[in-house]
């Protein structure tokens, strides 16, 4: 599994629903990649600290623009999306 491949697993992971053959493949990869398990740990206390933010919580406004911020981000972060 690479780093990205990694990131891209995070919330299944954390949320239990991998299978058990990408479950595996992350343990075995966060066991390897401290990098990732920084990632991992980060990702968990940000969770910790803001919990959830619920959909109906947002306005019409800024619901649009995370989802463009979302949609900027991934565009100039993966040469490959569309």
């Amino acid at each position: 599994m690479t780093c990205e491949e990694f990131v891209e697993l995070v919330t299944a992971y954390l949320e239990g629903t991998l299978s058990a053959e990408d479950h595996d493949a992350f343990d075995e990869h966060l066991a390897l990649c401290p990098g990732c398990d920084r990632y991992l740990e980060q990702f968990r206390a940000t969770i910790d600290l803001l919990g959830e933010l619920p959909e109906e919580s947002l306005s019409s406004p800024g619901r649009e623009r995370l989802l463009d911020a979302f949609a900027h981000w991934r565009r100039t972060s993966d040469p490959d999306a569309t």
